[in-house]
């Protein structure tokens, strides 16, 4: 049971920071006029920040 409920926890956290993130990428393309919400640079960017961030959560309990 403790196991289900941590990984729906985490769903609903991702799911909400998803949003949010999307929430603000579409902001920034309507504020820039542009289609393209971001480059690729930036994609790559983001990509390596959120493995990064998912590499320290998942060394939290190897102290």
């Amino acid at each position: 049971m403790n196991k289900t409920r941590i990984i729906l926890g985490g769903a609903l956290i991702g799911a909400v920071t998803g949003l949010v993130a999307a929430l603000l990428i579409a902001r920034r393309a309507e504020k820039s006029g542009s289609e393209t919400a971001i480059t690729a640079g930036e994609g790559i960017k983001l990509g390596v920040l959120i493995f990064g961030l998912l590499r320290a959560i998942a060394s939290l309990g190897d102290d």
